[in-house]
């Protein structure tokens, strides 16, 4: 499936961390299929935005590996890009996140990551998790569904 039509009249979309990582780390499978999302959802003037759940799990591997190049290309992506929000985690967000995980059984950080989707009225969420699909709320787009898919 392309992007366009895996996010037909989304005007905001959320990304998980997994796509970010693929993208800054260069995950041979993904960095295409990235880069080509990226690309388009800028061509289509869609507003992308992420949480600071994604600021910790980017950072966590980094860190621990004292690899303060990548931690410096993460806080640049995150807090400089004229492409996408970060997002704070608001008591409002927590609450909407209890409510998710209790109906979908989903683990504490992506509910946050839902909830703040829902709260930035976001209509698509870009993930390379399946079981995220689960959620009804919005249009879970898996990465692995996605085709490159630039116009020539």
């Amino acid at each position: 499936m392309k992007a366009a039509e895996a996010l037909v009249d989304v005007q905001r979309v959320f990304m998980d961390s997994a796509p970010l990582i693929y993208f800054v780390e260069r995950f041979p499978e993904y960095v295409d299929r990235v880069r080509d999302l990226f690309q388009w959802v800028r061509e289509a003037h869609l507003t992308m935005a992420t949480s600071v759940v994604t600021l910790t799990e980017v950072l966590t591997k980094p860190v621990q590996a004292g690899d303060t190049g990548l931690i410096q290309t993460y806080r640049e992506m995150l807090f400089e890009s004229r492409n996408l929000i970060l997002l704070p985690i608001t008591a409002s967000m927590a609450e909407r996140a209890a409510e998710l995980r209790a109906n979908y059984r989903l683990k504490t950080p992506d509910a946050l990551q839902i909830a703040a989707a829902l709260q930035a009225g976001c209509e698509g969420f870009v993930t390379n998790d399946r079981q995220l699909q689960r959620v009804k709320e919005l249009r879970v787009v898996v990465l692995d569904d996605l085709s490159l898919d630039l116009p020539e």
